[in-house]
């Protein structure tokens, strides 16, 4: 699995207050360090087939620079991905509060799926790669049972509004 470095192509400052433009870097290495180790709850925003928004909580990590989630695949948000990968997750932060927009994309790579579920695994959740999802003993209730699919966010868009020094609302686009 390579890294990902997700460098923004723009950044366009949100900020009616006059703060300066807040730095990709900030949220980026919060999520580095505080998954999965931070008691974080990420929402998952999908799209119903009749257009209606769905919204979830999902299990959610950054690993090697980008971000992956988990999904039972009856759930509405899988079937929902499976028609539209187009999707929002978003988060609170130390400091900062994230949105981040873009597509969502089954992972079945062996490699990627253990890398993925040792990361989850160091946060406490026994995660394991078993064919092309996750297992483990447990999940969220609404998960549905195991198995499980991953899947990685390609990154297109991400919005920071920072509640803390360095204040400041940011609006970063990356290349599709």
């Amino acid at each position: 699995m390579t890294e990902t470095t997700n460098d923004p192509t723009t950044t366009t400052n949100l900020d009616r207050y006059g703060s300066a433009p807040l730095r990709w870097s900030r949220p980026r290495d919060i999520l580095a360090a505080d998954t999965p180790g931070v008691d974080l709850t990420f929402f998952l925003a999908t799209v119903r087939p009749d257009g209606r928004p769905h919204t979830a909580g999902v299990g959610a990590v950054w690993v090697d620079g980008a971000l992956y989630f988990k999904s039972g695949p009856g759930t509405r948000k899988s079937r929902n991905l499976a028609a539209n990968p187009a999707c929002g997750v978003s988060v609170r932060l130390r400091g900062i509060d994230l949105t981040l927009e873009g597509t969502a994309h089954r992972v079945t790579d062996p490699s990627t799926l253990e890398r993925v579920a040792a990361v989850f695994r160091e946060g406490g959740w026994p995660a394991s790669a078993e064919g092309d999802a996750l297992t483990a003993p447990y999940s969220a209730p609404s998960a549905g049972p195991a198995p499980w699919h991953l899947y990685r966010l390609t990154l297109h868009t991400a919005i920071g509004v920072a509640g803390a020094e360095p204040y400041g609302a940011t609006r970063w686009d990356f290349a599709r």
